[in-house]
């Protein structure tokens, strides 16, 4: 017989498991418009799904649709039908290119901060069924330090910030660090992963990454890990006129395989455990816990 110490190790290691099942929260952001951080959250999630996961992506910069338009798919609904007209996740969900999911955020986004306490309990029950759905979810957030996207990137266990080596990008990148930094939720020993996107090669990406991260932690106290790079390549606006994501239509670019290094480090990071652990559920709840 199964002796009680065996049984307890037993069940712990099934509830480890359990969390682990957990979908992995990934929100990609930037400091002003334009940077091409939906591209980034768009081709992040097909090379995620090319390597069997998968994949989810929340489009939380309201008002703005890329993600959709990027796809070149229009959602019949989004998250206020889940919110407030009696829609369930799955019905929400519109597919994209090679099986990638999506959820345009609409209004929904910003009506996030004036819920009451029931409304956000059923939206967290509800956005918890993603952890059963998906591998990895990528939250695409607005640009910029607007409560929303503050809310989203404090409560997120990863963060991919994605910054070009235009003087404003690279302002703004800090404003948004600062404001992140300066906000008393902020885990400071969480390290926020820099994409350098549109730089020349990979000498200019680094360049960029040791001038803001030598700021950013001297004036900050944050610390930023280098991502990687995607470069400056005339085959992402082909694509962007085309509606389809460089990584389906120009597969060969280097820019598509700049996007697949960068998940292909992402997946052997040693964080994935940790990044697990809470899931969307576990994200959402962080965001309303003044409320629950």
């Amino acid at each position: 017989m199964m002796d009680q110490a065996e049984n307890l190790r037993n069940i712990v290691k099934m509830q480890n498991q359990k969390e682990i099942s957990n979908a992995r929260v990934i929100s990609v952001t930037s400091g002003k418009g334009g940077v091409g951080k939906s591209s980034t959250s768009i081709n992040l999630a097909l090379n995620f799904q090319k390597k069997g996961k998968k994949v989810v992506i929340l489009d939380a910069d309201f008002g703005l649709a890329n993600v959709e338009v990027m796809f070149g798919v229009i959602p019949k609904y989004n998250l206020s039908d889940l919110l407030f007209k009696g829609k369930e996740l799955r019905d929400i969900i519109t597919e994209g290119p090679n099986g990638v999911g999506f959820i345009s955020g609409g209004s929904g986004i910003a009506k996030l901060t004036n819920m009451d306490k029931g409304q956000v309990r059923m939206l967290v029950r509800k956005l918890a069924e993603l952890d059963e759905i998906a591998d990895v979810i990528l939250i695409d957030t607005g640009a910029g330090i607007s409560p929303s996207v503050m809310e989203f990137l404090l409560a997120s266990p990863e963060t991919i910030l994605v910054t070009t080596p235009e003087p404003t990008s690279i302002t703004d990148s800090y404003a948004l660090l600062k404001a992140l930094g300066m906000n008393e939720d902020f885990d400071t020993s969480r390290k926020i992963k820099l994409l350098a996107n549109k730089v020349y090669d990979e000498e200019e990406g680094r360049n960029l990454y040791e001038k803001l991260s030598i700021v950013v932690s001297k004036f900050l106290g944050i610390d930023l890990e280098y991502l990687g790079y995607v470069p400056d390549d005339p085959n992402i606006r082909r694509a962007i006129m085309k509606q389809k994501p460089v990584s389906i239509i120009y597969p060969n670019s280097m820019a598509a395989k700049r996007y697949q290094a960068v998940v292909e480090r992402l997946d052997s990071g040693t964080d994935i455990e940790e990044a697990h652990s809470a899931g969307i559920k576990g994200f959402f709840k962080s965001i309303f816990s003044r409320k629950l």
